[in-house]
């Protein structure tokens, strides 16, 4: 009997295979014929923001970095590190944290099903000593000094403070040299536990490889039982509005940078969410996407240049709207913005150029789909929220201009916007 199931995407002329472990882990297999390279991404739904959860009946609360610090030591392993056993295997491996998931991964032409083993094996079973758990903290001490130094670094994490109030989004990832020093091995078996199980989990698979086999092999090694869903707390609902309007720091800089943050209704969890997901990108386009005549007026005034950026961000419990980059006037690009919405929600988006905004995202999202690494953190990141990643074209033909209308209009507006300002030293 068969333990892996397809199912075919037929727009999009893509293959899913989908199984699940009786300790719960999912697995996602995305079939992608004669291609040599293989990428394998196993990632926990555990991020940066949670920081109280309850495990055996207890509610514990943890220092701001463990996700992140948690990720660096799980490459340590008792006979050496797995780091350097996937390089020497012929993997091109890696691991990051973002303050909601932490994600390993490889990429490798050969010996797929070997790495793949050593990929399962670190992961499930930690390693820890307090001595190693000291050492880790002058290093990621190093890298929080250079974070916390670093202007672009700063200027987000200042927006976020001006839109929430409480929200542990709002929290760094890597957390502070403080902070991290009060993690012990105690603390990373507990969140261990707590996190890297499989019912929290998930193993997204894409190239030419056996569904079945990768099923088996996950069988094999992933033994433990699962441990439920894990409660966590990120406090109470956010306020619809921003915090404050914003705030301006002083570093090493020779234009001024700037983050303009807009607080969104937090997503749902489930089908809607990509709907909202896909209503708030084109609204993002439309507003001020690289094409759009706002975009072409801040340019040709010299407000903005090509470091200018903008995009939407769902978490648990929270999303946001953000623009970024360089200008000599940040208070008149958050004008402009403003300005711009405003005349959107009264006169509507112009139907023309909505369905212009369409089609290019829809042909961006298609063409993202060749990149495995992009399918394999698409197909992770969208179970934890309970979506079908690849159901977006329906999904597409629902959504109409009134709907990116009402969405400008609600939420970019004074009340929900932050601006972070970082000025060259001396102009304050």
């Amino acid at each position: 009997m068969a333990n892996m199931v397809s199912k075919e995407y037929a727009r999009l002329g893509e293959r899913l295979w989908h199984g699940q472990l009786e300790n719960g882990l999912h697995i996602y297999v995305d079939e992608k014929r004669q291609f040599q390279k293989c990428y394998a991404f196993f990632a926990t739904c555990y991020g940066g923001m949670d920081m109280r959860f309850q495990l055996d009946g207890a509610w514990h609360d943890t220092p701001a970095g463990v996700a992140h610090f948690l990720e660096h030591k799980m490459f340590d392993t008792q006979d050496g590190n797995a780091l350097q056993d996937l390089a020497q295997n012929g993997a091109s491996p890696n691991a990051f944290t973002s303050s909601a998931i932490t994600g390993y991964y490889f990429e490798s032409t050969e010996k797929f099903y070997e790495n793949l083993k050593i990929l399962l094996s670190f992961v499930s079973i930690p390693w820890f000593t307090q001595e190693s758990v000291d050492k880790e903290q002058g290093i990621i001490g190093q890298e929080i000094q250079m974070i916390e130094d670093d202007p672009s670094h700063q200027v987000f994490y200042a927006m976020l403070d001006g839109l929430y109030d409480h929200h542990p989004l709002k929290v760094s990832v890597a957390g502070t040299r403080e902070s991290i020093s009060h993690i012990t091995a105690d603390t990373l078996y507990a969140c261990h536990k707590a996190f890297y199980n499989p019912s929290n989990m998930v193993l997204c698979v894409a190239g030419d490889v056996d569904p079945e086999r990768i099923y088996a092999l996950a069988k094999e090694i992933l033994t433990q039982a699962p441990n439920g869903k894990i409660e966590r707390d990120y406090g109470a609902p956010e306020m619809p509005t921003a915090v404050h309007s914003g705030k301006t720091l002083s570093m090493e800089v020779s234009t001024p940078i700037f983050q303009l943050g807009f607080k969104a209704d937090p997503a749902s969890k489930g089908p809607s969410r990509l709907r909202q997901e896909l209503v708030s990108e084109l609204a993002c386009e439309v507003l001020m996407g690289a094409s759009s005549p706002l975009y072409a007026r801040l340019y040709s005034e010299g407000l903005i240049n090509k470091s200018f950026g903008s995009g939407y961000e769902a978490y648990p419990a929270c999303a946001l709207f953000l623009a970024c980059g360089e200008s000599r006037d940040p208070e008149a690009v958050r004008d402009a913005v403003l300005a711009e919405a405003e005349r959107l929600g009264r006169e509507g988006v112009d139907d023309a150029f909505f369905q212009r905004q369409k089609k290019a995202i829809y042909g961006n999202r298609v063409r993202q789909l060749n990149s495995f690494e992009f399918v394999c953190i698409g197909l992770a990141q969208s179970h934890f929220d309970g979506v079908d990643m690849l159901d977006f074209p329906a999904v597409f033909d629902t959504i109409h201009a009134e709907d990116v209308t009402a969405c400008i209009r609600t939420i970019f507006t004074p009340q929900r916007a932050s601006l972070a300002v970082v000025r060259p030293k001396g102009e304050m």
